[in-house]
Protein backbone atom coordinates (compact mmCIF):
# COMPACT_ATOMS: atom_id res chain seq x y z
CA UNK A 1 0.00 0.00 0.00
CA UNK A 2 1.04 3.61 -0.37
CA UNK A 3 3.38 5.01 2.23
CA UNK A 4 1.34 7.74 4.00
CA UNK A 5 3.03 11.18 5.08
CA UNK A 6 5.12 10.56 7.93
CA UNK A 7 4.96 12.45 11.13
CA UNK A 8 7.99 14.67 11.34
CA UNK A 9 10.48 14.60 14.27
CA UNK A 10 11.46 17.54 13.94
CA UNK A 11 12.32 20.16 17.03
CA UNK A 12 9.34 22.66 18.18
CA UNK A 13 11.70 25.43 16.87
CA UNK A 14 12.16 24.16 13.76
CA UNK A 15 11.33 26.10 10.33
CA UNK A 16 10.25 22.91 8.76
CA UNK A 17 7.06 21.11 10.03
CA UNK A 18 5.70 18.01 8.29
CA UNK A 19 2.16 16.46 8.66
CA UNK A 20 1.31 17.01 12.60
CA UNK A 21 -1.93 16.61 13.70
CA UNK A 22 -3.63 16.70 10.67
CA UNK A 23 -2.32 19.98 9.79
CA UNK A 24 -0.57 20.64 6.46
CA UNK A 25 2.86 21.30 6.66
CA UNK A 26 4.63 24.07 6.64
CA UNK A 27 8.21 26.19 6.00
CA UNK A 28 8.92 28.99 8.45
CA UNK A 29 7.92 29.91 12.05
CA UNK A 30 5.20 27.87 13.72
CA UNK A 31 1.99 29.60 13.83
CA UNK A 32 0.65 30.80 16.72
CA UNK A 33 -2.03 28.94 18.70
CA UNK A 34 -5.41 30.36 17.58
CA UNK A 35 -4.46 31.32 13.97
CA UNK A 36 -5.76 29.64 10.88
CA UNK A 37 -3.80 26.88 9.74
CA UNK A 38 -1.19 27.22 6.58
CA UNK A 39 -2.36 26.43 3.80
CA UNK A 40 -2.03 27.56 0.03
CA UNK A 41 -5.02 30.51 0.02
CA UNK A 42 -7.43 30.68 -2.91
CA UNK A 43 -6.18 33.28 -4.81
CA UNK A 44 -6.90 32.59 -8.36
CA UNK A 45 -9.38 34.90 -10.00
CA UNK A 46 -10.43 34.31 -13.25
CA UNK A 47 -8.62 36.89 -14.63
CA UNK A 48 -5.49 35.30 -13.10
CA UNK A 49 -6.87 31.85 -14.48
CA UNK A 50 -7.25 32.92 -17.93
CA UNK A 51 -3.71 34.63 -17.79
CA UNK A 52 -2.18 31.06 -16.18
CA UNK A 53 -3.52 29.33 -19.44
CA UNK A 54 -2.38 31.86 -22.19
CA UNK A 55 0.31 33.09 -20.61
CA UNK A 56 1.85 29.56 -20.27
CA UNK A 57 0.39 27.98 -23.80
CA UNK A 58 1.70 31.44 -25.40
CA UNK A 59 5.58 31.01 -25.38
CA UNK A 60 7.90 29.67 -27.51
CA UNK A 61 5.40 27.14 -29.33
CA UNK A 62 4.42 29.39 -31.43
CA UNK A 63 7.14 30.93 -32.63
CA UNK A 64 9.55 27.83 -32.57
CA UNK A 65 7.15 25.23 -33.57
CA UNK A 66 6.22 26.30 -37.21
CA UNK A 67 9.49 24.77 -38.41
CA UNK A 68 8.60 21.76 -36.84
CA UNK A 69 4.91 21.38 -38.24
CA UNK A 70 6.01 22.49 -41.54
CA UNK A 71 9.00 20.44 -41.96
CA UNK A 72 7.18 16.84 -40.81
CA UNK A 73 3.82 17.66 -43.09
CA UNK A 74 5.79 18.89 -46.16
CA UNK A 75 3.35 21.53 -47.25
CA UNK A 76 1.61 24.89 -46.30
CA UNK A 77 -2.10 23.66 -46.37
CA UNK A 78 -1.12 20.19 -43.96
CA UNK A 79 1.21 22.66 -41.95
CA UNK A 80 -1.93 24.80 -41.55
CA UNK A 81 -4.16 22.00 -41.22
CA UNK A 82 -2.17 20.29 -38.44
CA UNK A 83 -2.51 23.93 -36.49
CA UNK A 84 -6.23 24.03 -36.62
CA UNK A 85 -6.51 19.95 -35.64
CA UNK A 86 -4.24 20.41 -32.47
CA UNK A 87 -6.38 23.79 -31.53
CA UNK A 88 -9.87 22.01 -31.66
CA UNK A 89 -8.06 18.35 -29.79
CA UNK A 90 -6.23 21.03 -27.27
CA UNK A 91 -9.86 22.57 -26.40
CA UNK A 92 -11.53 18.96 -26.35
CA UNK A 93 -8.16 18.22 -24.06
CA UNK A 94 -9.31 21.49 -21.93
CA UNK A 95 -13.12 20.55 -22.07
CA UNK A 96 -11.93 17.43 -20.28
CA UNK A 97 -10.45 18.78 -17.96
CA UNK A 98 -12.83 20.59 -17.03
CA UNK A 99 -15.23 18.33 -15.90
CA UNK A 100 -12.53 16.57 -14.14
CA UNK A 101 -11.30 19.88 -12.36
CA UNK A 102 -14.87 20.71 -10.95
CA UNK A 103 -15.54 16.75 -10.39
CA UNK A 104 -12.77 16.25 -8.27
CA UNK A 105 -11.47 19.38 -6.48
CA UNK A 106 -7.88 18.95 -5.76
CA UNK A 107 -5.05 20.49 -7.30
CA UNK A 108 -2.46 18.32 -9.10
CA UNK A 109 -3.73 18.01 -12.64
CA UNK A 110 -3.17 14.67 -14.35
CA UNK A 111 -1.33 13.22 -11.50
CA UNK A 112 -4.41 13.80 -9.37
CA UNK A 113 -6.90 12.22 -11.68
CA UNK A 114 -4.83 9.32 -12.68
CA UNK A 115 -4.38 8.78 -9.09
CA UNK A 116 -8.25 8.85 -8.18
CA UNK A 117 -9.37 6.48 -11.18
CA UNK A 118 -6.23 4.07 -11.76
CA UNK A 119 -4.64 3.79 -8.31
CA UNK A 120 -1.35 4.69 -6.47
CA UNK A 121 0.97 2.69 -9.05
CA UNK A 122 0.15 4.87 -11.98
CA UNK A 123 0.13 7.95 -10.61
CA UNK A 124 3.32 7.48 -9.17
CA UNK A 125 4.96 6.54 -12.26
CA UNK A 126 3.25 10.02 -13.76
CA UNK A 127 4.88 12.18 -11.17
CA UNK A 128 8.31 10.47 -11.38
CA UNK A 129 8.41 10.93 -15.26
CA UNK A 130 7.26 14.41 -14.61
CA UNK A 131 9.84 15.18 -11.75
CA UNK A 132 12.80 13.69 -14.29
CA UNK A 133 12.01 14.29 -17.87
CA UNK A 134 8.49 16.13 -18.49
CA UNK A 135 9.14 19.40 -16.39
CA UNK A 136 13.01 20.11 -16.49
CA UNK A 137 13.20 19.03 -20.14
CA UNK A 138 9.92 21.37 -21.02
CA UNK A 139 11.13 24.16 -18.62
CA UNK A 140 14.60 23.85 -20.95
CA UNK A 141 12.58 24.07 -24.01
CA UNK A 142 11.39 27.06 -23.20
CA UNK A 143 13.90 29.07 -21.78
CA UNK A 144 15.97 28.29 -24.41
CA UNK A 145 13.66 30.42 -26.83
CA UNK A 146 14.12 32.65 -24.23
CA UNK A 147 17.68 32.68 -24.02
CA UNK A 148 17.63 33.07 -28.04
CA UNK A 149 15.28 35.65 -28.65
CA UNK A 150 16.58 38.20 -26.10
CA UNK A 151 19.88 37.85 -26.89
CA UNK A 152 18.61 38.51 -30.66
CA UNK A 153 18.97 42.34 -30.72
CA UNK A 154 22.98 42.08 -29.47
CA UNK A 155 23.55 39.32 -32.28
CA UNK A 156 21.67 41.24 -35.15
CA UNK A 157 24.60 40.55 -38.33
CA UNK A 158 25.88 37.20 -36.45
CA UNK A 159 24.99 33.92 -35.35
CA UNK A 160 24.31 33.70 -30.86
CA UNK A 161 27.06 31.66 -29.67
CA UNK A 162 25.32 28.49 -28.04
CA UNK A 163 27.12 29.32 -24.80
CA UNK A 164 26.00 32.54 -24.38
CA UNK A 165 22.37 31.58 -24.86
CA UNK A 166 22.70 28.86 -22.19
CA UNK A 167 24.43 31.10 -19.56
CA UNK A 168 21.18 33.52 -20.28
CA UNK A 169 18.80 31.28 -20.41
CA UNK A 170 20.80 29.73 -16.86
CA UNK A 171 20.01 33.08 -15.41
CA UNK A 172 16.23 33.78 -16.69
CA UNK A 173 15.41 29.71 -14.87
CA UNK A 174 16.99 31.22 -11.58
CA UNK A 175 15.00 34.02 -11.61
CA UNK A 176 11.66 32.09 -11.88
CA UNK A 177 12.63 29.53 -9.46
CA UNK A 178 13.35 32.63 -6.89
CA UNK A 179 10.17 34.64 -8.01
CA UNK A 180 8.06 31.69 -7.23
CA UNK A 181 9.56 31.08 -3.65
CA UNK A 182 8.90 34.52 -2.59
CA UNK A 183 5.09 35.20 -3.26
CA UNK A 184 2.47 33.35 -5.24
CA UNK A 185 0.34 37.00 -5.49
CA UNK A 186 3.73 38.73 -7.18
CA UNK A 187 3.75 35.58 -9.26
CA UNK A 188 0.46 36.10 -10.36
CA UNK A 189 0.57 39.82 -11.09
CA UNK A 190 3.90 39.61 -13.00
CA UNK A 191 1.80 36.34 -15.23
CA UNK A 192 -1.05 39.03 -15.90
CA UNK A 193 1.41 42.12 -17.05
CA UNK A 194 3.37 39.05 -18.88
CA UNK A 195 0.05 37.72 -20.97
CA UNK A 196 -0.80 40.90 -22.27
CA UNK A 197 2.91 41.12 -23.27
CA UNK A 198 2.06 37.83 -25.29
CA UNK A 199 -0.92 39.00 -26.73
CA UNK A 200 0.88 41.89 -27.63
CA UNK A 201 3.97 40.13 -29.38
CA UNK A 202 0.95 37.89 -31.37
CA UNK A 203 -1.13 40.99 -32.48
CA UNK A 204 2.73 42.34 -34.14
CA UNK A 205 2.55 39.70 -36.39
CA UNK A 206 -1.38 38.96 -37.16
CA UNK A 207 -1.90 42.88 -37.75
CA UNK A 208 0.92 43.14 -40.50
CA UNK A 209 -0.19 39.52 -41.72
CA UNK A 210 -3.87 40.96 -42.61
CA UNK A 211 -2.61 44.29 -44.30
CA UNK A 212 -0.57 42.05 -46.71
CA UNK A 213 -2.96 39.46 -47.31
CA UNK A 214 -5.53 42.55 -47.85
CA UNK A 215 -2.58 43.88 -50.60
CA UNK A 216 -2.85 40.52 -52.53
CA UNK A 217 0.06 38.67 -51.04
CA UNK A 218 -1.22 35.39 -51.50
CA UNK A 219 1.29 33.53 -53.55
CA UNK A 220 2.35 31.64 -50.56
CA UNK A 221 -0.94 29.71 -50.40
CA UNK A 222 -1.10 28.57 -53.85
CA UNK A 223 -1.49 25.49 -54.53
CA UNK A 224 -1.06 24.94 -50.96
CA UNK A 225 -1.09 21.09 -50.43
CA UNK A 226 1.63 20.73 -52.69
CA UNK A 227 5.05 20.66 -51.82
CA UNK A 228 7.55 17.52 -51.06
CA UNK A 229 6.56 14.28 -49.70
CA UNK A 230 6.07 13.55 -46.49
CA UNK A 231 5.35 9.59 -44.73
CA UNK A 232 2.54 9.78 -42.78
CA UNK A 233 4.91 8.14 -40.43
CA UNK A 234 6.13 11.73 -39.26
CA UNK A 235 2.42 13.04 -38.94
CA UNK A 236 2.52 12.23 -35.24
CA UNK A 237 6.33 14.50 -34.99
CA UNK A 238 4.12 17.49 -36.79
CA UNK A 239 1.63 16.60 -34.05
CA UNK A 240 4.12 16.55 -30.77
CA UNK A 241 5.52 20.27 -32.36
CA UNK A 242 1.63 21.27 -33.09
CA UNK A 243 0.50 20.59 -29.55
CA UNK A 244 3.96 21.38 -27.50
CA UNK A 245 2.51 25.32 -28.50
CA UNK A 246 -0.80 24.65 -27.45
CA UNK A 247 0.02 23.07 -24.31
CA UNK A 248 -0.38 25.09 -20.81
CA UNK A 249 -4.27 24.41 -20.82
CA UNK A 250 -4.19 21.66 -18.08
CA UNK A 251 -2.11 24.05 -15.92
CA UNK A 252 -5.28 25.64 -14.05
CA UNK A 253 -6.03 21.98 -13.05
CA UNK A 254 -2.65 21.66 -11.22
CA UNK A 255 -3.45 24.37 -8.68
CA UNK A 256 -7.80 23.75 -8.47
CA UNK A 257 -6.99 24.49 -4.76
CA UNK A 258 -5.87 27.99 -5.08
CA UNK A 259 -8.74 29.11 -7.36
CA UNK A 260 -12.07 30.81 -6.10
CA UNK A 261 -15.26 29.61 -6.93
CA UNK A 262 -13.40 26.80 -8.99
CA UNK A 263 -17.05 24.91 -10.49
CA UNK A 264 -17.09 28.31 -12.28
CA UNK A 265 -14.05 29.72 -12.69
CA UNK A 266 -12.49 26.39 -13.98
CA UNK A 267 -14.74 25.74 -17.17
CA UNK A 268 -15.00 29.26 -18.01
CA UNK A 269 -10.95 30.39 -18.11
CA UNK A 270 -10.70 27.14 -19.94
CA UNK A 271 -12.48 27.85 -22.68
CA UNK A 272 -12.02 31.82 -23.04
CA UNK A 273 -8.06 31.15 -22.68
CA UNK A 274 -8.73 28.40 -25.93
CA UNK A 275 -11.06 30.39 -28.07
CA UNK A 276 -8.52 33.30 -27.96
CA UNK A 277 -5.28 31.21 -28.13
CA UNK A 278 -6.36 29.11 -31.45
CA UNK A 279 -7.63 31.92 -33.41
CA UNK A 280 -4.28 33.74 -32.53
CA UNK A 281 -2.09 30.92 -33.57
CA UNK A 282 -3.72 29.99 -36.83
CA UNK A 283 -4.29 33.68 -37.89
CA UNK A 284 -0.37 33.90 -36.95
CA UNK A 285 0.71 31.21 -39.10
CA UNK A 286 -1.01 32.55 -41.88
CA UNK A 287 0.21 35.72 -41.51
CA UNK A 288 4.15 34.18 -41.48
CA UNK A 289 3.28 32.54 -44.71
CA UNK A 290 2.17 35.86 -46.50
CA UNK A 291 5.49 37.18 -46.04
CA UNK A 292 8.13 34.12 -45.56
CA UNK A 293 7.97 30.61 -48.19
CA UNK A 294 8.09 27.38 -46.96
CA UNK A 295 11.88 26.84 -48.04
CA UNK A 296 12.67 30.56 -46.31
CA UNK A 297 10.69 29.27 -43.21
CA UNK A 298 12.26 26.25 -42.33
CA UNK A 299 16.02 27.79 -42.77
CA UNK A 300 15.13 30.24 -40.30
CA UNK A 301 15.94 29.45 -36.50
CA UNK A 302 14.01 32.82 -35.74
CA UNK A 303 10.54 32.70 -37.53
CA UNK A 304 9.22 35.60 -35.51
CA UNK A 305 11.99 37.43 -36.21
CA UNK A 306 12.89 36.95 -39.58
CA UNK A 307 9.01 37.55 -40.27
CA UNK A 308 9.64 41.34 -38.24
CA UNK A 309 12.87 42.40 -40.53
CA UNK A 310 10.79 41.86 -43.54
CA UNK A 311 8.23 44.01 -42.26
CA UNK A 312 8.21 45.79 -40.06
CA UNK A 313 12.06 47.67 -40.26
CA UNK A 314 13.17 49.12 -37.36
CA UNK A 315 10.65 48.36 -34.95
CA UNK A 316 11.51 44.44 -35.69
CA UNK A 317 13.49 44.92 -32.54
CA UNK A 318 10.69 44.82 -30.62
CA UNK A 319 9.63 41.40 -31.89
CA UNK A 320 12.47 39.39 -30.14
CA UNK A 321 12.22 41.01 -27.08
CA UNK A 322 8.43 40.47 -26.51
CA UNK A 323 9.01 37.18 -27.70
CA UNK A 324 11.60 36.65 -25.08
CA UNK A 325 9.07 38.18 -22.02
CA UNK A 326 6.58 36.03 -23.48
CA UNK A 327 8.97 33.15 -23.08
CA UNK A 328 9.66 33.95 -19.33
CA UNK A 329 5.80 34.20 -18.83
CA UNK A 330 5.65 30.72 -20.06
CA UNK A 331 8.50 29.58 -17.41
CA UNK A 332 6.91 31.30 -14.78
CA UNK A 333 3.48 29.58 -15.27
CA UNK A 334 4.75 26.21 -15.73
CA UNK A 335 7.10 26.31 -12.72
CA UNK A 336 3.97 28.08 -10.56
CA UNK A 337 1.69 25.32 -11.72
CA UNK A 338 4.07 22.25 -11.64
CA UNK A 339 5.55 22.90 -8.08
CA UNK A 340 1.78 22.24 -6.60
CA UNK A 341 1.82 18.52 -8.44
CA UNK A 342 5.02 17.88 -6.66
CA UNK A 343 3.59 19.60 -3.48
CA UNK A 344 0.37 17.55 -3.99
CA UNK A 345 2.28 13.77 -4.60
CA UNK A 346 4.24 14.65 -1.58
CA UNK A 347 1.08 15.40 0.44
CA UNK A 348 -0.12 11.97 -0.63
CA UNK A 349 3.34 10.39 0.00
CA UNK A 350 4.70 9.41 -3.72
CA UNK A 351 7.53 12.21 -2.92
CA UNK A 352 9.73 12.88 0.11
CA UNK A 353 7.82 14.56 2.78
CA UNK A 354 9.86 18.19 2.42
CA UNK A 355 8.17 18.25 -1.13
CA UNK A 356 4.86 18.88 0.94
CA UNK A 357 6.07 21.18 2.65
CA UNK A 358 4.76 25.49 2.67
CA UNK A 359 5.90 28.54 4.27
CA UNK A 360 4.10 29.70 6.68
CA UNK A 361 4.32 33.67 5.75
CA UNK A 362 4.96 33.41 2.02
CA UNK A 363 2.29 30.92 1.72
CA UNK A 364 4.41 29.08 -1.49
CA UNK A 365 5.45 25.64 -1.57
CA UNK A 366 9.37 26.06 -1.33
CA UNK A 367 11.02 23.15 -1.63
CA UNK A 368 8.70 21.68 -4.78
CA UNK A 369 9.86 24.98 -6.20
CA UNK A 370 13.55 24.31 -5.29
CA UNK A 371 13.86 20.88 -6.66
CA UNK A 372 13.09 21.78 -10.24
CA UNK A 373 16.07 23.82 -10.26
CA UNK A 374 18.91 21.64 -10.70
CA UNK A 375 17.08 18.66 -12.55
CA UNK A 376 15.99 21.79 -15.16
CA UNK A 377 20.31 22.89 -15.34
CA UNK A 378 21.13 19.35 -15.89
CA UNK A 379 18.46 18.64 -19.25
CA UNK A 380 19.90 22.62 -20.09
CA UNK A 381 23.16 21.61 -20.22
CA UNK A 382 22.55 18.11 -21.84
CA UNK A 383 20.17 18.31 -24.86
CA UNK A 384 19.24 19.74 -27.90
CA UNK A 385 15.79 21.41 -28.47
CA UNK A 386 14.62 18.92 -30.83
CA UNK A 387 15.61 15.80 -29.10
CA UNK A 388 14.19 17.62 -26.03
CA UNK A 389 10.79 18.10 -27.50
CA UNK A 390 10.00 14.44 -28.90
CA UNK A 391 11.69 13.12 -25.62
CA UNK A 392 9.07 15.42 -23.31
CA UNK A 393 6.48 14.94 -25.45
CA UNK A 394 5.92 10.91 -26.05
CA UNK A 395 5.80 10.62 -21.92
CA UNK A 396 3.43 13.88 -21.39
CA UNK A 397 0.68 13.23 -23.98
CA UNK A 398 0.62 9.40 -23.00
CA UNK A 399 0.12 9.88 -19.23
CA UNK A 400 -2.86 13.32 -20.67
CA UNK A 401 -4.58 10.67 -22.60
CA UNK A 402 -4.74 8.21 -19.92
CA UNK A 403 -5.95 11.22 -17.56
CA UNK A 404 -9.16 11.86 -19.91
CA UNK A 405 -9.45 8.29 -20.60
CA UNK A 406 -10.19 7.90 -16.73
CA UNK A 407 -13.47 10.27 -17.02
CA UNK A 408 -15.20 8.02 -19.37
CA UNK A 409 -14.29 5.20 -16.52
CA UNK A 410 -15.67 7.73 -14.06
CA UNK A 411 -18.54 8.06 -16.05
CA UNK A 412 -19.66 4.34 -15.70
CA UNK A 413 -17.86 3.86 -12.65
CA UNK A 414 -19.06 6.62 -10.48
CA UNK A 415 -22.46 7.69 -13.00
CA UNK A 416 -23.95 9.67 -9.45
CA UNK A 417 -21.07 11.96 -8.97
CA UNK A 418 -21.02 15.58 -9.05
CA UNK A 419 -20.27 17.20 -12.07
CA UNK A 420 -20.99 20.92 -11.87
CA UNK A 421 -19.61 20.75 -15.83
CA UNK A 422 -20.66 18.40 -18.23
CA UNK A 423 -19.34 17.30 -21.61
CA UNK A 424 -20.53 14.82 -24.29
CA UNK A 425 -18.76 11.33 -24.40
CA UNK A 426 -17.03 11.91 -27.73
CA UNK A 427 -15.30 14.71 -26.74
CA UNK A 428 -12.67 12.95 -24.34
CA UNK A 429 -12.84 9.74 -26.19
CA UNK A 430 -11.57 11.66 -29.13
CA UNK A 431 -9.13 12.84 -27.44
CA UNK A 432 -7.77 9.76 -25.52
CA UNK A 433 -7.66 8.03 -28.66
CA UNK A 434 -5.36 10.90 -30.76
CA UNK A 435 -3.22 10.88 -27.85
CA UNK A 436 -2.61 7.01 -27.44
CA UNK A 437 -2.35 6.64 -30.78
CA UNK A 438 -0.12 9.19 -31.76
CA UNK A 439 2.19 8.21 -28.69
CA UNK A 440 2.31 4.77 -30.38
CA UNK A 441 3.02 5.95 -33.89
CA UNK A 442 5.70 8.57 -32.58
CA UNK A 443 8.03 5.20 -30.96
CA UNK A 444 8.07 4.19 -34.77
CA UNK A 445 8.62 7.14 -36.02
CA UNK A 446 11.84 9.01 -34.05
CA UNK A 447 12.75 5.69 -32.06
CA UNK A 448 15.35 6.63 -30.46
CA UNK A 449 14.10 10.15 -28.93
CA UNK A 450 10.81 8.42 -27.80
CA UNK A 451 12.39 5.34 -26.73
CA UNK A 452 14.50 7.11 -24.46
CA UNK A 453 10.98 8.52 -22.93
CA UNK A 454 10.05 4.98 -22.78
CA UNK A 455 11.97 3.42 -21.08
CA UNK A 456 12.36 6.09 -18.42
CA UNK A 457 8.44 5.72 -18.22
CA UNK A 458 9.08 1.94 -17.33
CA UNK A 459 11.81 2.75 -14.37
CA UNK A 460 8.95 4.30 -12.12
CA UNK A 461 7.72 0.94 -11.76
CA UNK A 462 10.85 -0.31 -9.74
CA UNK A 463 11.15 2.99 -8.76
CA UNK A 464 7.82 2.85 -6.85
CA UNK A 465 8.13 -0.61 -5.24
CA UNK A 466 11.66 0.35 -4.37
CA UNK A 467 10.97 3.72 -2.65
CA UNK A 468 6.55 3.61 -1.38
CA UNK A 469 5.78 -0.35 -1.28
CA UNK A 470 9.27 -1.45 0.10
CA UNK A 471 8.91 -0.99 4.48
CA UNK A 472 12.03 -2.88 5.16
CA UNK A 473 14.46 -0.42 4.32
CA UNK A 474 17.88 -1.07 5.57
CA UNK A 475 18.75 0.94 8.24
CA UNK A 476 21.77 3.37 6.66
CA UNK A 477 19.06 4.27 3.53
CA UNK A 478 16.47 5.23 6.52
CA UNK A 479 19.60 7.42 8.35
CA UNK A 480 20.91 9.21 5.15
CA UNK A 481 17.39 10.14 4.20
CA UNK A 482 16.83 11.76 8.16
CA UNK A 483 20.18 13.59 7.70
CA UNK A 484 19.28 14.90 4.42
CA UNK A 485 16.01 16.24 5.78
CA UNK A 486 17.62 17.31 9.03
CA UNK A 487 20.39 19.19 6.75
CA UNK A 488 17.55 21.41 4.65
CA UNK A 489 15.96 22.23 7.50
CA UNK A 490 19.05 23.68 9.23
CA UNK A 491 19.57 25.61 6.34
CA UNK A 492 16.36 27.25 5.72
CA UNK A 493 16.67 28.15 9.71
CA UNK A 494 19.83 29.43 9.23
CA UNK A 495 18.60 31.54 5.75
CA UNK A 496 15.48 33.09 7.95
CA UNK A 497 18.03 33.57 11.19
CA UNK A 498 20.47 35.05 9.69
CA UNK A 499 19.30 37.02 5.69
CA UNK A 500 22.44 39.36 5.91
CA UNK A 501 24.59 36.31 5.94
CA UNK A 502 23.19 35.29 2.49
CA UNK A 503 22.63 38.77 0.90
CA UNK A 504 19.06 39.00 1.49
CA UNK A 505 16.73 41.48 2.98
CA UNK A 506 15.31 40.88 6.85
CA UNK A 507 11.59 39.73 6.26
CA UNK A 508 10.29 42.68 7.68
CA UNK A 509 11.66 45.10 5.40
CA UNK A 510 9.89 43.48 2.56
CA UNK A 511 6.89 42.64 4.09
CA UNK A 512 4.80 44.86 2.08
CA UNK A 513 6.15 43.68 -0.97
CA UNK A 514 5.58 40.23 -0.86
CA UNK A 515 2.34 40.05 0.56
Amino acid sequence: MVRKPVVSTISKGGYLQGNVNGRLPSLGNKEPPGKEKVQLKRKVTLLRGISIIIGTIIGAGIFISPKGVLENTGSVGMSLTIWTVCGVLSLFGALSYAELGTSIKKSGGHYTYILEVFGPLPAFVRVWVELLVIRPAATAVISLAFGRYILEPFFIQCEIPALAIKLITAVGITVVMVLNSMSVSWSARIQIVLTFCKLTAILIIIVPGVMQLIKGQTQNFKDAFSGRDSSITRLPLAFYYGMYAYAGWFYLNFVTEEVENPEKTIPLAICISMVIVTIGYVLTNVAYFTTINAEELLLSNAVAVTFAERLLGNFSLAVPIFVALSCFGSMNGGVFAVSRLFYVASREGHLPEILSMIHVRKHTPLPAVIVLHPLTMIMLFSGDLDSLLNFLSFARWLFIGLAVAGLIYLRYKCPDMHRPFKIPLFIPALFSFTCLFMVALSLYSDPFSTGIGFVITLTGVPAYYLFIIWDKKPRWFRIMSGKNFQYFQDLVQDHVENPQRYGLVPHHKHRQILL
